[in-house]
């Protein structure tokens, strides 16, 4: 019975040491996964934000015409479906 009790006084700073260093591992992966989550959305772009530098794309596509126009649609002067 003593051995016992001499060997549980032995692992038990080691049992607590590693169940320390597992409960640090565990909130450092939390950390991890929430600095990633929180990136991934704050990355995510607002639709109200409005992208200016793609302004002049868009005017330069509603100067070529109209893409109703295109497929061969009757179409008004703003270049929109023409309802007959």
């Amino acid at each position: 019975m003593e051995d016992i009790s001499d060997l549980l006084q032995e692992a038990k700073p080691l049992y607590f040491q590693r169940k320390r260093r597992r409960n640090q591992l565990k909130a450092l992966l939390a950390v991890i996964v929430c600095a990633w989550g929180i990136g991934q959305f704050a990355s995510v772009p607002s639709p109200y934000f409005y992208n200016f530098d793609n302004m002049d794309s868009q005017i330069n596509q509603m100067a070529d015409g109209s893409v109703i126009d295109d497929m061969g649609l009757p179409t008004d002067e703003f270049g929109l479906l023409k309802v007959v």
